[in-house]
């Protein structure tokens, strides 16, 4: 019982100084005068950070006292896992049956038609509210035991401890100078504004300010504990956990430190998350949930004729994303900005057509999506950045020594350095 109070009370230490450092982190935003500009149009509906985060530490407090997660045996643990997400699926499902019920011009009485699957719904949410904290509990474990075998916890232990909390994420408004692709502002927002009001923040801010913005939804945020949006895909569940760990790690050392410093830092940030995400996720589904694995793809008979090449898919978002921004940077280069977003209007509508249903593609929309440059191509264009960060993973021994190299960088050409050593 001693040991374990010990133990608590150092896990609420390092929770402090992780949150402490979080905050100093934060101190490095944006110069001031835009951010307050920006912010006379989203300060009564930005999302409450500091409310969010103390119900979160209480919820998880409160979980590691009783510490039920550890004595359940593994096999329960998984179906415990199981069993939340299945839980979440019929919370989705009975909700949209109730939605279904208050758009039926058919139904004069919803509220009385909805009785039934309105009583339903409240106790499929009391049900969350005890399976939800176990099941969070559980993961947090698993990728924590992952995290350790692949040697990048400290003597066993992730540090920071893998915490993570599943809720409706906040919107983010994205904000990008009009001559350049830049993210300048990324001010969260409460997650259940409406598209309406979306769209009439966005019209504000571009009209009062001459900029370009765009409100995305986003699936986790690297706060402590982490924020990581609901979802019945375990294997999606599985990497953002992980990615928003690593930026936790990161957030300890210099490249996360310095994540607003510049606009090549974040995208390093942002791919290493992404490719170490991936890695942590597969090997914990590996290990914990095989048969949610993708099938490899079938091993051929030594004597079997060699496979034709797949023809290319008709269209390829990948690739005509990347020639969308390619030729944007390249208009905007020219100082031809009206041009620039009357062509990403038009190739907007190229892509609705092909069934990505994109609202708006900007500057702002490019400033976002393209720090994420796990994968070539795409949003990124012909950013040198995500390539580096790829390349230096290839030549990297293995994920724990990558990681601890790169969370060290402070520049990109600190990173060139790495990815080509000078003779």
């Amino acid at each position: 019982m001693i040991a374990a109070m010990r133990l608590l009370d150092a896990l609420q230490k390092v929770l402090i100084l992780f949150i402490l450092t979080a905050l100093l982190r934060g101190s490095t935003l944006p110069p001031a005068e835009q951010t307050e500009k920006v912010r006379a149009f989203t300060r009564d509906v930005e999302f409450d950070y500091v409310s969010w985060t103390l119900e979160a530490l209480g919820i998880k407090f409160q979980q590691l006292a009783l510490g039920s997660a550890h004595y359940i045996p593994e096999s329960q643990r998984n179906q415990i896992v199981r069993d939340y997400l299945h839980l979440v699926a019929e919370i989705q499902q009975t909700t949209s049956r109730l939605n279904d019920i208050y758009a039926d011009p058919g139904i004069t009485n919803p509220q009385q038609a909805s009785q039934e699957i309105r009583r339903k719904l409240d106790g499929l949410h009391d049900r969350h509210a005890k399976l939800a904290p176990l099941a969070e509990a559980i993961l947090q474990d698993q990728t924590a035991t992952i995290v350790a075998d692949l040697d990048i916890a400290l003597a066993g232990q992730s540090i920071p401890p893998v915490l993570y909390h599943s809720t409706p994420l906040p919107l983010a408004l994205i904000v990008s100078p009009r001559e350049v692709i830049r993210l300048d502002e990324n001010i969260s927002l409460l997650a259940d504004l409406s598209l309406e009001q979306q769209v009439d923040l966005e019209e504000q801010v571009d009209n009062t300010i001459d900029v370009s913005s765009l409100v995305v939804g986003i699936g986790g945020v690297g706060v402590y504990p982490t924020m990581v949006m609901q979802t019945t895909d375990l294997n999606w569940l599985a990497e953002v956990v992980a990615h928003e760990w690593v930026h936790n790690f990161l957030s300890l050392r210099p490249l996360g430190v310095n994540y607003f410093t510049s606009p090549e830092l974040r995208t390093i940030n942002e791919t290493t998350a992404s490719i170490a995400g991936k890695e942590i996720g597969r090997a914990l589904i590996e290990r914990y949930y095989p048969e949610l694995l993708p099938p490899p793809p079938p091993e051929l008979p030594p004597s079997a004729p060699p496979t034709p090449a797949p023809e290319p898919p008709a269209f390829d978002f990948r690739a005509e994303m990347r020639q969308t921004r390619v030729t944007a940077d390249a208009l905007l280069a020219e100082g031809n900005i009206e041009e620039a977003e009357a062509y990403m209007e038009a190739r907007r509508a190229v892509f609705w057509e092909k069934g990505y249903h994109i609202r708006k593609i900007n500057q702002a929309y490019f400033a976002f999506y393209g720090a994420y440059a796990d994968l070539p191509g795409g949003a990124a264009g012909e950013d040198p950045v995500g390539a580096a960060v790829r390349a230096f993973r290839l030549q990297s021994p293995d994920l724990a020594a990558f990681l601890r190299q790169i969370s060290w960088i402070t520049s990109f050409e600190q990173l060139l350095g790495l990815v080509n050593p000078s003779d």
